[in-house]
C-alpha cells in the first residue's frame, strides 16, 4: 500500500469515526425532547425575517410584543431603582417582599381578593415562566392534561416537557368561545390532573363569566382537578365590567393558582415580570420548583412592578381602550372578526377554511404577518389571528393591504 493510499484510509476511518460519534452522541438526548412541539412564534418570526431579507415591505401582525412604553412612574422606578444598593444584590427566592405586598394589594383593590404575600404568591420573569414552573410541578408522565381551545401553544409545549398528555375542549363563536364544562365526560375530569383557563383570552379575546368560574371551581372540587387561570391579560378588557380573577370565586383558593404578567398591562414585555397566586400548599410545592429551575426576577423589574401594582391602573384602562379602538378599525377596514371582549388581538374566520393556506396567501400578497388559528391547537383551525400591538397608521394599512389584495374574492 501507497503511502497515498495508507492516508486516504486514515482520512476515510477518521471520517467515519467522527460521523459514528456524531450519530451517538444524540443518544444522550432525553425521550421527551422528541415530544415537545415547534414554537410557532419563533417560526413566525423567522418568516418574517425571511421575506424582509429578500426585500418585501412587510406589517407583522404575528407578535403580540408591545410596541409602546411604560408609565413614566414605572421608568422613574426603574432608574431609581438601579441606583439603590439595596438592589445590586440577588433578591430573595420568592420576591421582594414589597413587590409581593404589591401583588397582594393589586388583588385585594381590583377584586377583592385577600392574599398572604408569604405563602400564597410567586415573583416570576413573566407568565411564561409561571405556566412552566405550575405544569412541572403538577404532572408527572402521562398524565392529563385538559386545555380549553384554541389555546396558547405553550400550555401545551410545557405539558410535552413534562411528558404529560393533552385533551382539548372545544369552543365555538356562538357560544363565545366560552367552553361548557358540564358537558364534558365525567370520564375525562376523573383522570385529568390539570385543567388550564386563559381569560382574556388569547388568541380569541373571550372574558369569563362569573358562571364559567363557578362551574370549574366545582369541578375541581368534585374530580380532584387543579383549576388554572392564565390572567396574563388582567385589566385588558372592553366592556363596562372589567376582566374577573378566578381567586374572586368563592372556595377557589381550594383548588386553585392564578398567573398574572406585568407585560401586558404596563408594557414592560422587555423587562420579564410576572407572579403566581394562589392555593398555599399548592404554592410551597410550585415554589420549590422555580427555585430550582428558575431565574429570579431581577430586582429592578420588581420595584417598577410594585410601582405599576400599586398605582390606580389609569394606565392600564387607556390601554383597553386602545386596543378596542384597533380593533374597531380593523372591523370597519372591511375585515369580519369574531367578537372580543378583552386581550390584544383580533381573531377573524378565514375563507376557504384553510388557515395555514390563507396565513401563507396574506404574507405573499398582501405583505401582513398573522399567526394561523390551528398554531392555537386543533379548534383553532379555520381562523387566523392578527396582532393590535401596532400603531393605528400600521393596523389601517394592513387592513387596505388586504383590502385591496381580495378584490372582490371574499
Amino acid at each position: 500500500m501507497t503511502q497515498a493510499t495508507t492516508t486516504a484510509a486514515t482520512a476515510t476511518t477518521a471520517t467515519a469515526t467522527v460521523a459514528t460519534t456524531a450519530q451517538d452522541i444524540t443518544t444522550n438526548i432525553a425521550d421527551r425532547v422528541r415530544g415537545i412541539p415547534a414554537n410557532p412564534f419563533a417560526a413566525a418570526n423567522a418568516r418574517v425575517a425571511k421575506y424582509r431579507t429578500a426585500g418585501h415591505d412587510i406589517i407583522d401582525l404575528s407578535q403580540g410584543n408591545p410596541d409602546g412604553q411604560p408609565p413614566q412612574f414605572m421608568i422613574d422606578a426603574v432608574a431609581q431603582a438601579a441606583r439603590d444598593p439595596a438592589d445590586f444584590k440577588y433578591p430573595s427566592f420568592n420576591g421582594k417582599p414589597a413587590f409581593l405586598k404589591a401583588a397582594a394589594g393589586w388583588y385585594q383593590r381590583e377584586f377583592g381578593v385577600t392574599l398572604d404575600p408569604a405563602t400564597q404568591l410567586l415573583a416570576t420573569a413573566g407568565a411564561s415562566v409561571g405556566i412552566s414552573a405550575v405544569i412541572q410541578t403538577l404532572v408527572n408522565a402521562g398524565d392529563l392534561v385538559a386545555l380549553v381551545g384554541p389555546y396558547y401553544p405553550q400550555y401545551e409545549g410545557s405539558t410535552a416537557v413534562a411528558q404529560g398528555r393533552v385533551c382539548t375542549i372545544a369552543t365555538s363563536p356562538e357560544h363565545g368561545f366560552l367552553p361548557d364544562l358540564d358537558a364534558v365526560p365525567d370520564e375525562i375530569w376523573d383522570e385529568a390532573k390539570l385543567l388550564i383557563l386563559n381569560y382574556p383570552n388569547n388568541p380569541t379575546g373571550a372574558v369569563a363569566t362569573r358562571e364559567l368560574f363557578e362551574t370549574a371551581v366545582r369541578i375541581g372540587k368534585e374530580h380532584h382537578v387543579v383549576i388554572v387561570n392564565d390572567f396574563a391579560y388582567a385589566g385588558i378588557g372592553y366592556d363596562e365590567q372589567p376582566p374577573i380573577s378566578l381567586l374572586s370565586t368563592p372556595g377557589a383558593l381550594d383548588v386553585s393558582l392564578e398567573l398574572c404578567s406585568l407585560s401586558k398591562m404596563y408594557m414592560i414585555a422587555g423587562w420579564r415580570g410576572g407572579f403566581v397566586a394562589g392555593n398555599a400548599q399548592l404554592m410551597a410545592a410550585v415554589k420549590s420548583v422555580h427555585a430550582q429551575t428558575s431565574l429570579l426576577v431581577s430586582s429592578i423589574v420588581q420595584d417598577a412592578g410594585a410601582a405599576g401594582l400599586n398605582s390606580d391602573q389609569s394606565t392600564v384602562r387607556v390601554l383597553a381602550d386602545r386596543y378596542l379602538a384597533l380593533r374597531d378599525g380593523l372591523a370597519e377596514a372591511g375585515l369580519h372578526l369574531t367578537d372580543s371582549h378583552g386581550g390584544l388581538f383580533a381573531w377573524m374566520p378565514v375563507p376557504g377554511g384553510d388557515d395555514q393556506a390563507f396565513a401563507q396567501w396574506l404574507i405573499n400578497q398582501a405583505g401582513v404577518a398573522v399567526i394561523a388559528g390551528s398554531d392555537f391547537g386543533p379548534t383553532g383551525a379555520g381562523y387566523v389571528r392578527f396582532s393590535l400591538l401596532m400603531p393605528q397608521e400600521a393596523l389601517t394599512l394592513a387592513a387596505h393591504r388586504i383590502r385591496d389584495a381580495r378584490g372582490d374574492a371574499w
